[in-house]
């Protein structure tokens, strides 16, 4: 295997900037961005606009917009006998 080809994998700290949510893992990310963690050790900071904790569909915020009666019609035509 060649050497110095694979990116440093590090632990990083992923900000939602919606939600202010925080969460510790491992990335290959390279951010000059840094936070200072719980734990006392500072970490690069990675901020993303989406996260589990402003997703519409794991908040329970998602809602199916019916337009012109589709979801019924296609019931309707697939619907079992």
């Amino acid at each position: 295997m060649k050497a110095d080809i694979h990116p440093q994998y590090r632990d990083v700290v992923f900000q939602d900037v919606t939600s202010e949510f925080k969460i510790l893992t491992r990335s290959t990310v390279a951010s000059k961005d840094t936070v200072k963690w719980e734990d006392g050790n500072e970490y690069p900071l990675i901020k993303v606009e989406v996260s589990s904790a402003s997703h519409p569909f794991y908040t329970g915020q998602h809602k199916v917009m019916d337009t012109a009666g589709r979801i019924d019609k296609f019931q309707k035509r697939y619907q079992q006998k």
